[in-house]
């Protein structure tokens, strides 16, 4: 058996297919989903990422293949629920890890940076976590 995943921004479903299992960061803690799992709705934490382990279903998306069975979704917020085997993730934004432009992200993070003032990491403004969690989407360390 596995979980049937969508992820969905405002605009359009980003992902969808079934998965093995799925690791979130919310507003409580880190979640890890497996089927079975007892209903749960959370709030996901801004600038995480999510990780879609053993994908299958949906693989027209060149991700699966880049990512060796894993897919990952830089995620600004939004929230996470599971029922019946059903993961959805409703990001406020979110982009594949497959999909990141590592330059315009690096841009991106510098840019709110230099805005903000270099701020502690707590104090971050959004626009720097969603550039670090779009950089750790692809892979990279930010």
């Amino acid at each position: 058996m596995t979980l049937h995943v969508e992820v969905v921004v405002a605009d359009r479903q980003l992902w969808a297919g079934d998965a093995g299992m799925v690791i979130a960061k919310t507003l409580d803690g880190d979640i890890g989903l497996l089927v079975g799992h007892p209903p749960v709705l959370g709030i996901l934490a801004e600038g995480s990422v999510v990780r879609i382990l053993d994908p299958a279903g949906d693989t027209s998306a060149a991700t699966v293949a880049a990512a060796g069975g894993e897919i990952t979704a830089a995620v600004s917020g939004g929230f996470l629920s599971i029922s019946d085997d059903r993961v959805s993730i409703l990001a406020v934004e979110a982009q594949l890890g497959a999909e990141v432009d590592k330059s315009v992200a690096r841009s991106d993070l510098e840019s709110a940076l230099t805005e903000a003032g270099s701020p502690s990491p707590a104090e971050e403004p959004t626009e720097a976590r969603y550039a670090r969690a779009q950089l750790r989407a692809a892979g990279e360390q930010a």
